[in-house]
């Protein structure tokens, strides 16, 4: 029998899609999958078994190669880093196609949760940036008693989602121009037809002073190729504005959310002073969410992608709440 732990090159060869290049982890990673009740999450795993687990979480657009500089300085401390694939990414899969291809923000938080518990994870480290620092933040809030210490880039992520149609000021409308695309079909058709072109558009904008080659933008840029990459995608962006009903099975948990629960883990934000689609302003005043040991730190001359632009902050500030925390 196959463990429910096994290397992804197991995987069938259905569930790769005709042309999609396979996943290639960091240096000394082994890449891996674990089965929940709705996903095959692919993960990246490093470092000694028996060290402490510290999970790090991707975003839009990006996967695990943004982690690639921030793993070695884990493992060298004696880490066990494991960096997964979020649903619609790389070689993560959903089991069944009845399952809706959701992106709201308890899914992915959910997914965070059953990954530990697949690889019988009691307690962890978590650490994530754009939709992968969302899902940090809702198992801190909602699974405080899992998560040993949080590290968020741009702070508090948790969705207002009751207010989500309220204006913000005319310069954030303009850099959420992409956001309102998706909630239109034409903006479905321009992330399938052109995804590359728009994922990398984001990068420049997002992170204007990131000088990226070619070569680093498509070792990420395959995990788009994923069959439910736009699916999830897109539902995330409507589900956010209620254009989007979300999957029934995370309805509990939309509930709690809603509220904006307090985050009561040692938590330390980092925030990119250039980041050109969450200014660092936006975190200044949120230390009202942290009810726990909390710091934040703003990144001069850092963009939205922090684990990618200043890896030794990452690292140094998840080496801390390893240091600090029990």
């Amino acid at each position: 029998m196959i463990d429910r732990r096994h290397v992804v090159s197991l995987m069938s060869a259905a569930a790769v899609m005709p042309g999609e290049a396979l996943a290639q982890p960091t240096a000394g990673a082994a890449l891996k999958s674990a089965r929940t009740t709705t996903l095959d999450i692919a993960y990246e795993e490093s470092g000694p078994p028996a060290g402490i687990p510290v999970l790090l979480m991707h975003g839009f657009p990006y996967d695990p190669r943004g982690y690639d500089a921030v793993v070695p300085r884990l493992t060298a401390a004696g880490c066990r880093t494991i960096v997964p694939y979020l649903r619609g990414y790389g070689p993560t899969r959903f089991l069944s196609a009845a399952t809706p291809r959701s992106g709201q923000q308890a899914a992915i938080g959910r997914d965070l949760l059953d990954l530990m518990d697949a690889l019988a994870v009691p307690r962890a480290v978590v650490a994530g940036f754009d939709w992968g620092g969302r899902a940090a933040c809702v198992a801190a809030a909602l699974w405080p008693q899992r998560v040993r210490g949080l590290v968020s880039a741009t702070g508090y992520t948790i969705q207002d989602i009751a207010g989500a149609n309220a204006p913000a000021s005319p310069e954030q409308e303009h850099r959420f121009w992409y956001q309102y695309y998706f909630n239109t079909e034409r903006g479905r058709a321009g992330l399938q037809k052109n995804r590359r072109e728009l994922t990398r558009l984001l990068w420049q904008l997002w992170s204007p002073a990131w000088k990226f080659d070619d070569a680093t933008f498509e070792r990420t840029a395959q995990s788009f190729d994923n069959p439910d990459f736009v699916e999830v995608v897109i539902h995330s962006y409507r589900h956010r504005f209620g254009n989007a009903p979300g999957d029934p099975a995370f309805e509990s948990y939309e509930r709690q959310l809603v509220a904006r629960p307090p985050i009561s883990v040692p938590t330390v934000v980092l925030h990119g002073e250039a980041n050109g689609i969450a200014p660092a302003s936006g975190s200044a005043a949120q230390g009202r969410f942290f009810t726990g040991p909390y710091r934040r730190e703003v990144l001069a001359g850092i963009g939205h992608n922090v684990p990618q632009e200043a890896p030794g902050a990452v690292a140094d500030a998840i080496l801390e709440l390893v240091r600090t925390t029990g």
